[in-house]
């Protein structure tokens, strides 16, 4: 038997069509040639091959006519594929400023504004860094450069008007509070 594949041997198995719908008809139940042909509108011969090919990458078990799929796999496939991707980039150097912008931001994007007060204002310093000390926006550049990270600007804006780390006049914005990276 072939060893297990790993996710990126998996995804290259299933990147043919032809393969594809051979698993695509194993899943829910086929279990030989002919009802797989059945299923897919595919030929016997063109089923074989693939099950050959699907054999000999370990993703179905063959016997004769018969063939199983082996559904366990695509589990340790995600499994082992989570397992080898690396750790996300710290936010911060502070490991529990890290732990909460770890969770409420993911891919550069803010998931959600935090409720509780401490874990909100860790967020908003970190997302006012993209403000420039001593220059000023106006509204629709403030929206601009928030939508960046959450499409409620709005609550984001008020949120750091509140907090002082932005002061507003006038319709024009400029950062007055936060840690300044030097």
């Amino acid at each position: 038997m072939s060893p297990a594949p790993d996710a990126a041997k998996l995804v290259g198995l299933l990147a043919d069509d032809t393969r594809l719908a051979v698993v695509a008809a194993l899943a829910p139940g086929a279990t030989d040639i002919d009802s797989v042909a059945e299923a897919t509108g595919l030929t016997g011969t063109q089923v074989a091959l693939a099950a050959r090919r699907l054999g000999r990458g370990g993703l179905v078990r063959r016997d004769g006519t018969g063939l199983e799929l082996r559904r366990e796999l695509f589990g340790a496939a995600a499994r082992g594929a989570a397992e080898a991707t690396p750790p996300p980039e710290p936010l911060s150097s502070d490991p529990a400023e890290d732990a909460v912008l770890q969770t409420f931001i993911t891919d550069g994007r803010l998931t959600s504004i935090p409720v509780p007060r401490a874990k909100r204002r860790i967020v908003l310093e970190h997302l006012v860094r993209v403000f420039e000390p001593g220059l000023r926006y106006p509204e629709r550049e403030v929206n601009a450069l928030l939508a960046v990270w959450h499409p409620d600007t709005a609550a984001l804006r008020r949120y750091l008007v509140d907090g002082d780390l932005l002061s507003r006049d006038a319709g024009v914005y400029w950062r007055s509070g936060g840690p300044v990276d030097v």
